[in-house]
């Protein structure tokens, strides 16, 4: 493990995780447009906001420095 960062296993899984996230806030959000439901739009955004910023994070432990 890196001194202040995290090991390259753990950013692999978190990238797979956010990567699951995304999937199923994108399925959500095809949902809630055919029900025409607000709420669930809104929740299907803010999951997909959610994903993103795992991604992000997950790629930035998975850089050669780990600075960002």
């Amino acid at each position: 493990m890196r001194a202040g960062g995290v090991s390259r296993g753990r950013a692999v899984l978190s990238l797979v995780g956010a990567a699951g996230a995304a999937t199923s806030a994108f399925s959500a959000l095809k949902s809630a447009r055919g029900k025409n439901d607000k709420l669930a739009l809104v929740n299907a955004v803010a999951g997909i906001l959610v994903a993103i910023t795992g991604a992000a994070l997950a790629v930035r432990g998975l850089r050669k420095d780990g600075k960002a």
